[in-house]
């Protein structure tokens, strides 16, 4: 079993978690700071769309592939990387939700 892309995947959330907690990763892609030397969140989030966006996509091609018996398809890592792309949606969701909560929250408060 290919473990490199597990690890791929553990260094995204590994850098996500310190991008979220404000400490930029060493040898981390600049990016996503601004001039002021903030984090830009609009990019930050673009990319991580992006991101979920290409794990679902890169799922349905495995997915297509093996249903069409292309050779060297492999049902187990097109399920793995089935079950990546449904984590990574369901967690885009769940931040998503948090964001519309603390927008609430913040729009409920007494001026």
């Amino acid at each position: 079993m290919d473990v490199s892309k597990i690890d791929g995947m553990l260094a995204q959330l590994r850098a996500g978690a310190a991008l979220a907690a404000g400490k930029p990763m060493p040898g981390a892609a600049s990016s996503n700071v601004n001039a002021g030397g903030g984090i830009d969140f609009s990019s930050v989030l673009k990319s991580s769309l992006d991101q979920v966006n290409n794990s679902q996509q890169h799922a349905a091609q495995l997915a297509r592939d093996f249903e069409m018996g292309a050779p060297g398809a492999n049902l187990t890592e097109a399920m793995i990387s089935m079950q990546k792309a449904t984590i990574s949606l369901q967690y885009t969701v769940q931040v998503r939700n948090k964001m519309v909560s603390a927008y609430q929250d913040i729009m409920n408060m007494p001026v």
